[in-house]
C-alpha cells in the first residue's frame, strides 16, 4: 500500500500506546510554545524541529509505520532533549525549575519509560 493510501491503524493500540502518545504530544506542545516565542533564533528553530520529531513519531505510530523503530529511536531522541535542557539551563536546585519545564521533563521521563516497555513487549 502506498503511503498516500494509508489509514489510521489504531485498533492494535493499547492504553500504554495512548499514554505514550499523550506524553509525546504534551512535550511537542511545550516545544512548540517555547520555539515560537524565541524565533527566529537557532534555538527557536531547534525547538520547532523537536516538535516535528514528536508529532511525526505520533503519526508513524497511528499509521502503524515501523512502530518498533519509532520506539527505539524515540528513547535516545527524548533522552537528548532532557540532557540538552539540563546543559542549556542553570539548574542548581529544584527551585530553578519552572512549572512548564517540570511538566515537560516529567512527560519526557515517563515517555522514555513507556517507550522502553513498548519496545520490550514487541521484541
Amino acid at each position: 500500500m502506498s503511503s498516500i493510501g494509508r489509514r489510521l491503524r489504531t485498533e492494535s493500540l493499547t492504553p500504554l500506546h495512548w499514554g505514550a502518545i499523550l506524553l509525546a504530544l504534551v512535550t511537542a506542545a511545550v516545544h512548540l510554545g517555547i520555539g515560537i516565542t524565541i524565533l527566529p533564533s537557532t534555538l527557536g528553530v531547534s525547538f520547532l524541529l523537536a516538535t516535528g520529531g514528536f508529532v511525526g513519531a505520533v503519526l508513524l505510530v497511528l499509521f502503524d509505520i515501523r512502530r518498533r523503530l519509532v520506539y527505539a529511536a524515540g528513547i535516545p531522541f527524548t533522552g537528548v532533549q532532557i540532557v540538552l535542557w539540563y546543559l542549556l539551563n542553570d539548574i542548581s536546585g529544584i527551585g530553578d525549575i519552572g512549572a512548564v519545564d517540570a511538566i515537560d521533563k516529567i512527560a519526557q521521563l515517563l515517555l522514555i519509560v513507556a517507550l522502553v516497555v513498548l519496545l520490550r513487549r514487541e521484541s
